[in-house]
């Protein structure tokens, strides 16, 4: 029947007029779900004061990090994002009249907000290739979503048969970490993997195609030449289509500009910055196919049927899954001006 916190104003205001309707203490109780001793108090204070809103301070220890002290520990955490709790609480009571205990911190942090996350991992830019990445965005920025369009998108990535994922936890007693159900098995590279090489564009997906071998400039030659040219003339008759690669080794073998360069004519090399895989939208559909791999029911045992499962999984991907990726050019675009050619959230 009680409450644990101090009625509002509105409440205290219905006790008050129960009982001033003429109901008992008992029936005002019952009718409004308070306990009798409330009612009792609440309309005593009325009678006494005349007022009906709570006069009553807030109960309990005082907190012991006032705002001030807040904002000194969020300096704190700005100033060394990787301090433990430890070195927070020690660093925070130096020079402090009343020092705070790691439980203190703890909830104080929670309280502001912060919490201890796995930092995101991204890739380490040097200073010339952010220029360039950011060169490449200035250069790009009027673009709308129908010249991204015209982009045939192309790279490679290669799937390994076993996964090692870090982040699996089980739950086991002190004495079962070598129990068999709570083992994760590991093998010597992942026990083997495919490589493929893809491409697609706005309009449709493109091939798909397994490389047995390790991608040297002359197998790439075969690849692009086999695959490239019908697309690119089969999407963009008018000669108005863009072809993209990255910069791999063998992607500027001297074979390979001078291939392309033959066929000008029909489509264009888009100049390609290095350390762009944020702007690359192929990039998602490898993890498109990384994830419906996991997903399986009966995940593949030999190369072969992983190497079936993921062309599979490449032809169901759905039109607007991809389309969805083109359109996102002009905000990815924005979000590497904004940091200035850094890493984005991409």
């Amino acid at each position: 029947m009680g409450k644990k916190g101090d009625l509002s104003n509105f409440e205290r205001g219905m006790v008050v007029g129960a009982r001033r309707a003429g109901l008992s203490i008992s029936q005002s109780a019952q009718l409004l779900g308070f306990s009798r001793t409330t009612i009792s108090r609440v309309y005593k204070e009325w009678c006494a004061k005349g007022k009906t809103s709570s006069t009553r301070q807030s109960c309990g220890r005082k907190c012991l990090v006032d705002a001030r002290g807040q904002r000194r520990m969020g300096r704190l955490i700005q100033a060394d994002r990787r301090a433990t709790l430890t070195e927070i609480t020690t660093r925070y009571n130096r020079g402090m009249q009343q020092s705070i205990c790691e439980a203190t911190t703890r909830t104080t942090l929670r309280r502001m907000g912060y919490n201890s996350r796995r930092p995101q991992r991204v890739p380490l830019i040097s200073t010339t290739n952010r220029k360039k990445r950011l060169q490449f965005a200035r250069a790009h920025q009027n673009w709308t979503v129908e010249d991204w369009k015209n982009v045939a998108w192309s790279d490679e990535s290669r799937f390994l048969l076993r996964h090692s994922n870090g982040r699996v936890r089980i739950w086991r007693k002190q004495n079962e970490n070598m129990d068999p159900s709570c083992l994760v098995t590991t093998v010597q590279a992942g026990g083997g993997g495919v490589m493929l090489w893809g491409m697609f564009s706005w309009h449709t997906l493109g091939p798909l195609v397994p490389i047995g071998h390790r991608l040297n400039a002359t197998a790439y030659l075969s690849t692009v030449s086999d695959h490239v040219h019908p697309f690119m003339t089969t999407m963009y008759p008018s000669s108005d289509g863009y072809f993209q690669q990255d910069n791999a080794p063998c992607h500027k073998a001297r074979i390979i500009p001078n291939w392309f360069l033959e066929q000008d004519n029909e489509f264009t090399v888009l100049k390609w910055p290095p350390q762009l895989p944020d702007l690359n939208p192929i990039e998602h559909l490898w993890d498109v196919v990384e994830r419906e791999l996991r997903a399986l029911d009966v995940h593949p045992t030999n190369l072969h049927q992983l190497q079936d499962a993921i062309l599979s999984i490449w032809a169901n991907i759905s039109k607007e899954c991809f389309q969805h990726l083109v359109e996102s050019r002009p905000r990815r675009i924005k979000a590497v001006l904004k940091v200035k050619g850094g890493q984005t959230p991409y």
